[in-house]
């Protein structure tokens, strides 16, 4: 016989940022929480760690509070190719660097101190328009978020797999003992490969490659290629394991069925090159716990479409642009003799303008270009 646990209004599968955001998300709106997480805190995962502004303003809507001396804040974004340099700061404020892992038990502390209920350890085997089986009991809940990763389970319980379109790269990270040299994060550029540097604090940056294939993406073969960043990396000692995640860019069908939603990487997703995922996937977890409040799914739905085209715009133009190296060698220039146009695209993509404003940077660039 399987036993009955106490209802409870939402309950989250995935214990990560995305499923904590929507936790909490739902607790400021009264509703009764349970998270369920197969694995022990904190979450790790190979990502570039650069909270943009915009992120660490979602952050702040649900509370979640960072003590400064966790991260390390950047002024902007950086490209850097073959010795030319653009540069552009956030209009908003700084963004910062952190560690995934203290990100993660930030929101663990959190969400225990606005009573949401968390179960490590406690895998799902299985859903029901009644509620969530875990081993050896079930558990009724109003509704049910799938907050579980890219290769969501909760996505293929309630048929929500298919996809418009997907692509896929890899990425590979790796943490470095260096003083910050730069205040901001920079990206480098080889060929259809990117490096991106992030400072996490004054003694550590993270560095994250990403490329078309696992070889593309390897630490040690980007850095051959890149003599730039190699003087930097030369004598610095290697801070952690190695970790590496297929990064995909898909939008789904439908991020709904019935009483079941899914948010965050479950739900689809922009390339990493975006440095957009966590601000998507709070912004997502906000938009569904007031759904659920109002009982409006289709409304969510909206909401998520409308989040990530964007990003999803933004995605499509730096694939090309890394895809290409004879147009990066004529954007480049042209953006470092014009930084206020790199300036403006970087407003909007982070999410201090709207879309005229990226209209008005693109056209501006598309203009420079043809004449040249």
């Amino acid at each position: 016989m399987v036993a009955s646990c106490s209802k409870t209004d939402v309950f989250v599968i995935g214990g990560g940022p995305a499923g904590l955001a929507a936790a909490i998300a739902a607790r400021q709106r009264g509703l009764s929480v349970t998270v369920a997480e197969g694995t022990l805190p904190p979450i790790d995962k190979a990502c570039g760690e650069g909270l943009m502004p915009e992120t660490l303003a979602a952050l702040r809507e649900l509370d979640v509070n960072i003590p400064p001396y966790q991260g390390y804040p950047f002024r902007g974004i950086c490209f850097l190719e073959n010795g030319e340099k653009v540069c552009a700061e956030f209009p908003q404020g700084a963004g910062l660097g952190i560690r995934r892992t203290v990100l993660h038990e930030c929101m663990i502390r959190r969400a225990l101190q606005c009573g949401v209920r968390i179960r490590w350890q406690a895998p799902v085997v299985g859903i029901t328009p009644a509620g969530v089986q875990l081993h050896g009991e079930f558990v009724p809940a109003r509704w049910i978020v799938g907050a579980d990763g890219s290769s969501s389970r909760v996505r293929a319980w309630c048929g929500l797999e298919r996809a418009k379109a997907q692509k896929q790269r890899f990425a590979v990270r790796r943490h470095y003992r260096a003083t910050p040299w730069s205040e901001y994060v920079e990206i480098y550029w080889t060929q259809k490969r990117q490096a991106y540097i992030t400072p996490i604090s004054c003694l550590e940056v993270c560095v994250v490659v990403m490329g078309d294939s696992v070889e593309e993406a390897e630490v040690d073969t980007f850095l051959a290629s890149c003599p730039q960043l190699a003087t930097r990396l030369a004598k610095a000692e290697i801070s952690s394991r190695e970790r590496g995640t297929i990064t995909l860019m898909h939008e789904l069908h439908s991020v709904y069925a019935g009483s079941v939603a899914l948010v965050g990487d479950a739900s689809g997703g922009v390339d990493a090159i975006t440095g957009d995922g966590l601000r998507l996937t709070f912004r997502q977890a906000i938009g569904l716990a007031e759904a659920m409040r109002f009982n409006g799914m289709p409304s969510y739905a909206r909401a998520h479409r409308k989040l990530a085209r964007k990003p999803a715009l933004v995605g499509s133009l730096l694939l090309n642009l890394g895809r290409n190296a004879k147009l990066r060698a004529r954007v480049f220039p042209m953006l470092a003799k014009r930084p206020s146009v790199f300036a403006g695209m970087l407003a909007a993509h982070a999410g201090n303008a709207d879309w005229n404003d990226l209209l008005f940077a693109g056209t501006q660039l598309v203009w420079r270009f043809l004449a040249t």
